[in-house]
């Protein structure tokens, strides 16, 4: 079966897909009420307890827009490289994370991860390829998968509350998810967590050689109404890019045929999350 997981954790979210400059400061945070309100987190919360938290905020909004900075850094290298751009989140299913750089003083969007619940397609504008996959028979990962309602955190990871103060602003609440099977993508998830009212402000996944893929989201905004064909994505309107069935390539590599020749993908995984 082709590994939808690798595709979403590599692709999507995997090695920043250049250098992009980076701001001299990250963008102002502007803060949206949430649809619903949400407890405010107390002391005597379990780390069990603000999963649940976290998975009923995420059950509760409809859509989010924000921006994100990616930093990737390379343990064996001791090299870090950003990337900054913008997520659009919306039920059901539907999720559009568009990598931007700055170029002779114009902004465009360099890589798009696009998903309309039904098909995924990342759109490599560098390499003038897509690569599209049908997601009628593979799942998001839970990872995912809990930012727009579905899934659980706890079927596939112990959490505990990690009080190292190596990540998270004080106050906030950093749970520490570690995966219960092992995994090359994952050592360890950590989710900075807001305590007003439970929303992911960061995440920072470590993989298994030690990689460190950190998210921060900035300026969401859980109330802007987002245009469906946004999530949508049209072959035809890329006519010199390579497009890479990866259904026909699975099931050709299963006929013992030939494949045609596999994406140059990135190979760190993260996770994503929305910041206030």
């Amino acid at each position: 079966m082709f590994d939808i997981f690798g595709i979403i954790t590599r692709v999507m979210l995997g090695t920043a897909p250049a250098q992009a400059p980076a701001p001299a400061q990250p963008p102002r945070i502007v803060t949206t009420a949430p649809l619903v309100a949400a407890p405010v987190a107390s002391a005597s919360q379990s780390a069990n307890d603000v999963v649940d938290s976290v998975q009923k905020f995420y059950a509760n909004i409809q859509q989010v827009t924000a921006l994100f900075r990616q930093s990737v850094t390379n343990d064996m290298l001791g090299s870090t490289k950003t990337s900054d751009g913008q997520v659009f989140i919306m039920k059901p299913g539907k999720m559009r994370w568009d990598y931007k750089e700055k170029k002779k003083n114009q902004v465009k969007v360099k890589k798009s991860f696009i998903s309309n619940g039904t098909n995924l397609y990342v759109v490599e504008h560098d390499n003038l390829q897509v690569l599209k996959k049908s997601l009628q028979q593979d799942l998001m990962p839970v990872a995912v998968s809990f930012l727009y309602g579905k899934g659980d955190l706890k079927s596939e990871f112990n959490a505990d509350l990690d009080k190292s103060g190596k990540f998270g602003a004080k106050g906030e609440i950093v749970l520490k998810l570690s995966p219960k099977k092992p995994s090359a993508q994952y050592k360890n998830l950590y989710l900075v967590v807001s305590p007003d009212n439970f929303r992911v402000t960061q995440s920072i996944i470590v993989d298994s050689s030690n990689n460190v893929n950190h998210f921060r989201f900035y300026s969401p905004n859980f109330e802007k109404p987002i245009a469906s064909g946004l999530f949508e994505f049209d072959e035809r309107s890329v006519k010199n890019y390579r497009i890479v069935d990866a259904d026909q390539e699975a099931k050709a590599a299963g006929s013992n045929a030939v494949p045609a020749p596999a994406p140059k993908l990135p190979a760190i995984p993260p996770a994503p999350a929305i910041k206030k």
